[in-house]
């Protein structure tokens, strides 16, 4: 059976703009442009709307003049308008070569919108494709509100398809505009339409309102459609279009005998761009593309993999340029972290490895993730704590107010006899610190000298990072360092001291 070509159309640059508060720069869309035909090998583009803006023109300027020096110019579109061939005029200045002319797909839009009646819009619709005609614009024609024209008036779609058949243009493009089709109205509507004009080329264009621009798109090529229009990201108007790496995955791994010529490698490298340009956020779940797809949480997930990759499907991340990762957390099981250690090159015997799980368990039910990158700093202080526990600080409360002098409060239990006090002192842990001198003189204890104090985050980490501080003491016999961690810097510090206070009692 042969395999059949499915063309793809990225309207990011002009539907996909259309998402609230989202405006590309003249070099953004430019860089976007190039890497949506460069490296995504997309079949086509639309860039923009006619006679917008001042910028607007200049960026379509700018993408045109690259395209046409990388034989690109054909597969860059231009929204257009039926508007006695303005829009045509603004093409040829900016340099576009392929308009997108918007018209009624609708008896409701053409009566109530235009207030004209079918005759009157071909006539002018006909009159537009012959002025770009003759001043070298090729034309694809959009029926704004399709689906609704499907749906409502069947019979004004159909004579619209017999007028346009007649006509010179090159692609015809189904718009879903308001997100309403089910999928089985979207396979339905086309399969009429293909069944009816065989000889034509149509592309479909999905909105996602109701979350189905995926399952709509992918029962059109069913139906027999031959191109899709998408964007990155799924961005544009209200919930926008139907996203372009989920959109390829399915086509790839669910539809027989067709075919894109769309490099999935590079879909996350595409996405992660136009979410810095736009600033809209990729939601962690979000298939494909999401920070978190290709994320396993539960420890009996990283088993199974281990074991026979028994939580793997064909959505591998390596397709899309991606690694697979283990989270860790409260769910990390022995597997997750052996995985992690794998990557970092480290080993662990049985014991010690059951004791970095406990403490990234107890660490996880305060920060949610714990990253990999964390990994050495918890083996360090886990694996540091050669002595017996004879000193617990219980509990303590450090305050710091503007124009009062920090204070602490701390119970402390020193060889089963627990003592509390309260200090100040210049800062939180010095005010802690003095308390706890102060208990120890008690017990005719003097605390060695604090010689240094060292406070480092793993690479690339953020505010909520865990710290881990590396303090060195002094006494009278010898000088040794200690070891805390925690997301809270001083609270990490209070964990170093507590190693101190155990060293010095044993």
């Amino acid at each position: 059976m042969s395999v059949r070509k499915i063309e793809i159309m990225d309207t990011t640059l002009r539907d996909g703009e259309q998402t609230s508060g989202v405006s590309f720069s003249a070099s953004e869309k430019l860089t976007i442009a190039k890497l949506l035909l460069d490296e995504l090998k997309v079949d086509r583009i639309e860039i923009a709307s006619a006679r917008v803006s001042e910028g607007e023109f200049q960026a379509v300027k700018d993408v045109t003049k690259w395209a046409e020096e990388n034989n690109y110019l054909e597969k860059v579109e231009v929204l257009t308008f039926v508007d006695k061939g303005v829009s045509i005029d603004w093409m040829i200045e900016a340099g576009a070569k392929v308009q997108n002319l918007l018209t009624k797909g609708s008896l409701n839009h053409l009566t109530h919108q235009l207030k004209k009646t079918s005759n009157q819009h071909f006539i002018e619709i006909s009159e537009t494709i012959l002025l770009a005609k003759e001043k070298g614009i090729d034309t694809n024609v959009y029926l704004e509100d399709w689906s609704n024209g499907m749906r409502n008036s069947k019979d004004y779609v159909l004579e619209f398809l017999d007028f346009l058949s007649t006509q010179p243009v090159k692609r015809i493009m189904l718009p879903d505009t308001l997100g309403v089709l089910t999928p089985k109205e979207s396979y339905d509507f086309v399969k009429v339409i293909k069944d009816k004009y065989p000889q034509l080329h149509f592309d479909f264009h999905a909105h996602n309102d109701y979350d189905l621009g995926v399952s709509n798109a992918i029962e059109a090529i069913r139906a027999g459609a031959d191109g899709l229009h998408l964007t990155v990201n799924g961005m544009g108007e209200r919930a926008g279009n139907a996203p372009m790496a989920s959109t390829i995955a399915v086509i790839n791994d669910f539809i027989p005998n067709v075919k894109t010529g769309v490099n999935e490698k590079v879909l996350y490298t595409v996405s992660k761009l136009v979410e810095n340009f736009s600033g809209i956020m990729i939601p962690a779940n979000k298939p494909i593309i999401g920070a978190n797809v290709f994320t396993q949480t539960a420890g009996i997930h990283a088993d199974g993999d281990n074991k026979k990759n028994l939580y793997f499907s064909d959505l591998m991340p390596e397709r899309f340029g991606r690694k697979r990762q283990y989270a860790l957390g409260k769910s990390s099981g022995k597997a997750n972290i052996q995985k992690n250690l794998n990557e970092l090159g480290l080993q662990l015997n049985d014991d010690d490895l059951k004791k970095v799980t406990q403490r990234i368990i107890e660490l996880g039910d305060k920060k949610q993730v714990v990253t990999k990158e964390d990994l050495p700093y918890i083996i360090s202080d886990v694996l540091d704590r050669t002595y017996e526990e004879k000193v617990k600080v219980n509990s303590y409360v450090l305050t710091h107010s503007k124009g009062l002098k920090p204070s602490t409060s701390v119970s402390i239990t020193i060889e089963n006899e627990t003592f509390e006090e309260i200090a100040q002192g210049d800062g939180q842990f010095d005010a802690f610190m003095n308390a706890i001198r102060s208990v120890f003189k008690k017990k005719n204890k003097v605390l060695p000298d604090l010689i240094d104090y060292a406070v480092r985050i793993p690479p690339g980490s953020r505010s909520d990072a865990l710290c881990e501080t590396i303090i060195s003491w002094k006494n009278s016999e010898k000088e040794f360092k200690t070891r805390g961690l925690d997301s809270d810097q001083t609270v990490s510090a209070i964990k170093a001291t507590e190693k101190m206070l155990n060293i010095i009692t044993n």
